[in-house]
């Protein structure tokens, strides 16, 4: 083949692949000015595009959900900068491979001068022998490592790695940033779409980039005959599947459902139930937080809210989802409605601190086993009343250690039930809460 048929050959190549290549390909973005979003780490002068634009972006952890443009920022980088540029897959990339880089990152600094980034998409994944082999090298700047994950790094990164990164938080893009996306895609299609449409795609692309140019994609795919897209087209072509969830969302979400019921908002309680369960929570943990709330947040004020929780929790393994959810979400409007008190929590919490300062106080004497043979030789259960034994069923004697008889550790509110509690107890010991 001669060199003129080569190079015709390679060019036909580069055209066909670039129609051919995924919208979201093509639509990358070369420069950080073209890039949709992030203003925060983007606008001129911000600390982050500073960097990237002196070319001494130190190691750098890029977290964000996805679709936040993570990897396209990583596409500029390595577009940008006189560092040589090496990509290494999470997954597929073992020890072995780290070590082989770091091999090269070290003849190329020491023959030409030239620096190295080493990108690791995905870096959540990075096992802790390859987060340990990589390690030294990051540490005495062999390689600039730039990683990017939609997992919060400090459950997944190693914490010597980590503390010697910059972390930059992406966000999710804003409905002005996707509408701006889909636009630029529809463009690039050729193609119309009304402003509706527009914006029923961003909305529903929740945040992610790569999910609006996808559905843009499969929309101007599938709808023929048309002059302009509608929002009656993009329904009738996208089905919608669940919400992207990683381990971060999950504590975020679960967070924000406690604080909810706790705060007595059934709706945003319900909320966050559907959002977990659409997102494919285990509805077995939401059942068990329920069972820790309905004694930690509302205990004694309505004790009702134990066995509400406990029978949600019975249905979720008895029936499963999704009939279940109407458990769960019966059980959210109850806990939300009763009731709050935490007079419980406080009282254990007291009760240990005093354990923990004074650990190994003896029982006192007339509280002790007298059961067993030879107790009543070492008179054991000396002094003590048998409550049933007076006509009130109450006896006025020590119950603790001597030394903690001034403690008080359970405080009643005057919320629901509590405040029966609280009067009944005043009644027996002559104040309550006690102070002596």
């Amino acid at each position: 083949m001669t060199e003129m048929a080569e190079d015709l050959f390679s060019a036909a190549f580069t055209e066909r692949i670039s129609r051919q290549a995924p919208l979201a390909v093509r639509m990358r973005p070369k420069t950080l000015s073209e890039i949709v979003g992030q203003k925060h780490l983007l606008a001129p002068g911000a600390p982050f595009r500073t960097l990237v634009e002196m070319d001494r972006l130190p190691s750098a952890i890029l977290w964000g959900p996805p679709g936040c443009g993570k990897t396209t920022l990583a596409a500029v980088i390595a577009a940008s900068t006189s560092r040589e540029f090496i990509a290494l897959s999470a997954v597929s990339a073992g020890v072995k491979e780290v070590r082989e880089v770091i091999e090269g990152a070290k003849r190329r600094l020491g023959e030409y001068d030239r620096g190295t980034i080493v990108f690791i998409d995905e870096v959540h994944r990075f096992n802790k022998g390859q987060q340990d082999a990589l390690l030294p090298a990051v540490e005495q700047g062999v390689v600039t490592m730039l990683g990017a994950t939609t997992e919060n790094p400090f459950f997944e990164v190693n914490s010597s790695l980590l503390s010697r990164s910059t972390l930059w938080r992406l966000e999710p893009l804003s409905l002005q940033d996707l509408m701006e996306i889909v636009k630029r895609a529809f463009c690039l299609q050729g193609v119309e779409a009304d402003e509706r449409a527009v914006q029923a795609i961003a909305e529903l692309a929740g945040g992610d980039g790569r999910l609006a140019i996808a559905t843009v994609e499969t929309v101007v795919n599938t709808v023929k005959n048309h002059d302009i897209i509608t929002v009656e087209d993009v329904h009738k072509t996208r089905e919608w599947g669940a919400h992207s969830y990683g381990r971060d969302d999950h504590y975020d979400a679960i967070s924000a459902f406690i604080k909810s019921i706790r705060g007595s908002d059934p709706d945003a309680g319900l909320y966050w139930l559907a959002r977990m369960l659409d997102s494919g929570e285990d509805p077995k943990f939401i059942a068990r937080r329920l069972i820790i709330l309905a004694s930690e947040d509302i205990g004694l004020a309505d004790s009702n809210a134990l066995l509400v929780a406990v029978a949600a929790q019975r249905a979720v393994e008895v029936v499963g989802l999704p009939e279940a959810a109407l458990n769960l979400a019966h059980a959210v409007v109850y806990l939300s409605a009763a009731p709050k008190s935490n007079s419980v929590t406080v009282a254990l919490t007291a009760a240990r601190r005093d354990v923990a300062r004074l650990p190994s106080l003896p029982v006192p004497n007339h509280l002790r086993d007298r059961s067993y043979r030879g107790a009543l030789q070492l008179g054991r259960g000396d002094g003590y009343i048998y409550p049933h034994d007076n006509p009130n069923g109450f006896v006025d004697q020590p119950y603790r250690p001597y030394e903690l008889q001034g403690s008080t550790y359970y405080v009643p509110t005057q919320h629901g039930a509590e405040r029966t509690f609280s009067e009944f107890l005043s009644k027996l010991w002559g104040k309550w809460p006690r102070t002596a």
